[in-house]
């Protein structure tokens, strides 16, 4: 797969996210692409609201709802992106892996979420940020504007505590940022950024992909791909290494009750 940007742009992108927790790549993947994946997740999102429906455990009308490694969503154009892993393994190192695709989808009557971290810091008895071990490659399957549920980020706060990242809120030195965003256009974000959704106020729901790459040592029993064995003939090398440590099944169709991610908020 060919790069789109040169070393220099891409050097600039992982400074981005080591400065401010974030970067964004506008018009990056193809937009015909992503309106297969809305078409094909329609009916994923529907099944979950009525087999999940009442645990809200996102908040109100808020779904988080995994997606099945399988045409369209595996699609190695997608998770094999060159740009996107020459960033990702600048930041986590060569051996990454890619451990979550899902979808954290605002329907109308959704709220603000907390402001919160995806994850516990490593070493919390030091009281010190260690450099970036996890990260969240996001995509919208719709434009994302100001009235349908966008992320709202903080500049920074991967790199301090909650609690110091929250007391410089308060203070006014950092504040909460809403990042529209249109269809193709990508963030790759440190999971320690302070952030929370925002209602959707359109009618229209606004599914946000969210790929997890991480370095090699960390596990999150939590988040996982199931890999099925048809589909391991079909993978490249490249792919085979990203995918390494999640489960292989022999099919699809054995789903869980609920969702196994359930804490998502620290």
């Amino acid at each position: 797969m060919t790069h789109r940007y040169t070393p220099q742009e891409i050097e600039t992108f992982t400074q981005a996210v080591l400065n401010d927790g974030y970067c964004l790549l506008s018009d990056h993947f193809s937009p015909a692409t992503l309106k297969n994946w809305q078409e094909a997740f329609k009916p994923l999102l529907e099944e979950h609201i009525a087999r999940e429906g009442s645990l809200r455990n996102r908040g109100a009308a808020r779904y988080y709802v995994t997606l099945p490694f399988d045409a369209p969503f595996a699609d190695p154009s997608i998770y094999e992106d060159a740009d996107i892993l020459a960033i990702v393994e600048r930041l986590v190192g060569e051996d990454a892996v890619m451990c979550q695709l899902a979808t954290d989808t605002p329907l109308l009557g959704s709220d603000y979420q907390d402001v919160h971290r995806d994850t516990l810091p490593l070493f919390p008895e030091t009281d010190r940020e260690t450099p970036p071990y996890q990260l969240a490659v996001n995509f919208p399957l719709v434009d994302v504007t100001l009235e349908n549920g966008p992320l709202e980020i903080t500049r920074g706060t991967h790199m301090m505590s909650k609690t110091e990242g929250l007391r410089r809120m308060e203070s006014g030195d950092v504040k909460l940022e809403p990042i529209p965003m249109k269809l193709g256009d990508v963030m790759i974000r440190d999971v320690r950024g302070l952030h929370r959704g925002t209602p959707n106020h359109t009618e229209i729901p606004r599914p946000m992909v969210v790929i997890g790459y991480s370095r090699r040592w960390l596990f999150r029993p939590e988040v996982s791909i199931q890999v099925p064995r048809a589909a391991l003939d079909t993978l490249s090398q490249r792919a085979r290494q990203l995918l390494r440590f999640n489960p292989v099944v022999e099919s699809l169709d054995n789903k869980p009750e609920a969702e196994v991610y359930q804490t998502f908020a620290y």
